[in-house]
């Protein structure tokens, strides 16, 4: 089975302190650490594992600029076998639907029965998957957290409302989605890292996409923020003290004063 995995180069929010920047339109992006978005390392971990069972090979693709090698080499050095760059000054400022189309781009160009998503990436919009495969004329999936191969099919499970799961066969070639939790994201050590250092990732723009620049980018975006700002803090939580008793109480006398008890 030959997989394409979409991944994308996120801040990483453990290890940075999230301001806002001087126009007040997007985080100060100066001086972050980087990582590659946790949904996609368990869609690369995933598609890893069907190779193993069923063969095949697994490829990773990311937009960006040269930055993103760092992330598709992590990525290899777990195990996928080929990584593609996606780097064209016209694929910046792009929306949703120019993401799409970039990635869709790349499938065209190759051979792919799977393509696989994070569920959602650093901006939250989770929009990407879907879209693409609307683009391709493909069956889609979204927060998938099982996954079985069939013949020509899966049967994947779908986390749904209320912490239920839902069951489903789609037909292949299709675009899933991934939740985290599907599986265990296997650890990436200097070994590997270093044995995929020196292997080449080959680098394509819009014209080696056969995409129209005008069709993306800023320009060509509809959808485009126009504010970023960090929610003001309420006043926060009262700590009640004392014996267990003595907290009921206070806990009874301020619902009461807050209406909550008649």
């Amino acid at each position: 089975m030959e997989i394409l995995v979409c991944i994308k180069r996120v801040p990483d929010n453990e290890e940075n302190e999230i301001e806002l920047n001087s126009a007040g339109n997007d985080i100060d992006r100066d001086d972050l650490v980087y990582s590659v978005n946790e949904w996609d390392n368990y869609a690369v971990e995933e598609a890893i594992q069907i190779v193993d069972n069923v063969g095949g090979s697994v490829t990773v693709v990311s937009i960006g600029d040269e930055e993103v090698d760092e992330v598709l080499r992590r990525e290899m050095a777990m195990g996928a076998e080929k990584g593609i760059m996606l780097t064209d000054d016209a694929f910046e400022g792009s929306d949703g639907k120019g993401i799409a189309t970039i990635l869709k781009g790349v499938v065209e160009k190759g051979n792919y029965d799977l393509i696989m998503t994070g569920a959602q990436a650093d901006e939250g919009y989770a929009q990407i998957g879907g879209m693409l495969a609307a683009m391709m004329d493909v069956p889609f999936a979204s927060l998938v957290n099982k996954i079985e191969v069939g013949d020509k099919t899966l049967k994947i499970g779908r986390e749904i409302e209320g912490g239920n799961q839902e069951m489903n066969e789609i037909d292949l070639p299709c675009v899933l989605s991934i939740q985290t939790g599907i599986n265990e994201p296997r650890y990436v050590g200097i070994r590997g890292i270093r044995k995929v250092a020196s292997v080449e990732i080959p680098e394509f723009g819009a014209s080696d996409l056969g995409i129209d620049a005008g069709t993306i980018g800023e320009a060509a975006a509809k959808v485009k923020r126009v504010d970023y700002f960090m929610p003001d803090l309420g006043d926060g939580a009262e700590m009640l003290e004392g014996s267990t008793e003595e907290i009921i109480d206070k806990l009874i006398e301020i619902l009461k004063a807050n209406g909550g008890l008649s």
